[in-house]
């Protein structure tokens, strides 16, 4: 990390075949969605610990936080894990309500457990 302001360095999951599908789920959403998901990543990398509204722990055992994004259509979410240094993006996806559905979290639970 060449910037020393940084205080997470931002990784996609990738799985065994390679893919990273967080970076494939954001490259398919609209322009405009991407900057400000990429704003609110990034606003994370810079001011870790931060809390609510922007950063939220979902699962204590599994070490797993979310970053809420306001969209036009919903609240994207991005599942991820800290690791040393490191801001590890696990799922994503746009929620329609404000419980985070148990298929959700699961994935992103099992990919957590792909990286130990």
């Amino acid at each position: 990390m060449n910037d020393k302001n940084i205080i997470l360095q931002v990784l996609f999951y990738r799985t065994s075949l390679g893919n990273e599908p967080v970076r494939e789920w954001l490259l398919s959403l609209p322009q405009e969605y991407k900057k400000l998901i990429g704003s609110d990543i990034k606003t994370a990398q810079y001011g870790w610990p931060i809390g609510m509204p922007l950063i939220k722990k979902v699962d204590t055992k599994n070490k797993l936080w979310e970053v809420r994004t306001n969209l036009s259509d919903g609240i994207a979410r991005i599942l991820f894990t800290i690791s040393d240094d490191k801001m590890i993006l696990l799922h994503g996806f746009i929620k329609k309500t404000q419980k985070l559905e148990k298929r959700e979290l699961d994935l992103a639970i099992k990919r957590r457990k792909d990286l130990l």
